[in-house]
């Protein structure tokens, strides 16, 4: 395990501190929890993001719509 700073506003820290002592329970740990629930919450995008091509795919149609074009949606392939 590595060890980093985390910078947080002094409110948030403070409160953060105040949570973790009546939860008897570290900071780093409650941290550790959070960073968890947020990297599921992304786990979906973090897949579709590895399929080669994917991105470029993506970025190209949005270039596509910015332009007035691209396609409807009963044009597309299933």
């Amino acid at each position: 395990m590595t060890a980093t700073t985390l910078r947080l506003p002094d409110e948030k820290l403070r409160l953060l501190r105040a949570i973790a002592g009546y939860e008897s329970r570290s900071m780093s740990k409650i941290v550790e929890e959070l960073i968890d629930e947020y990297i599921e919450r992304h786990r979906e995008t973090l897949e579709l993001i590895g399929i080669p091509g994917f991105v470029a795919e993506c970025q190209q149609g949005y270039q596509e719509i910015k332009k007035g074009g691209g396609k409807d949606i009963d044009d597309l392939e299933d």
